[in-house]
């Protein structure tokens, strides 16, 4: 599967085991990721990612204008040894946690 097709979510299905993680602040964010362990799957609204990390609309948010709204995400599931995969259809941003030891350059 390409990278683009893996980062939205291209050919998979909705995870009824996904965690819903807090999408409130950013910090709750944070201790959501913390306790989903490793190699999980969480996840928060569209809406909710958008009103922490994006200053966009919601048709614009996360898109090819909203380099600051992509590069905030980004920074944020870096610092929380996160990867983070937009599911538009779904109206969900998936993150999931890397695995402990597997940290890498970004």
């Amino acid at each position: 599967m390409s990278f683009i097709r893996w980062l939205f979510g291209a050919g998979t299905a909705a995870s009824p085991d996904a965690m819903k993680l807090d999408g409130t602040t950013e910090a709750a964010l944070a201790r959501s990721l913390s306790a989903l362990p490793p190699e999980e799957r969480g996840w928060i609204t569209f809406a909710e990612a958008r009103i922490l990390f994006s200053t966009k609309g919601a048709q614009y948010a996360f898109g090819e204008t909203d380099e600051d709204g992509r590069r905030n995400i980004d920074s944020f599931a870096a610092q929380h040894r996160s990867v983070i995969n937009f599911m538009p259809a779904e109206g969900r941003v998936y993150f999931v946690r890397e695995p402990i030891g597997n940290r890498h350059s970004r």
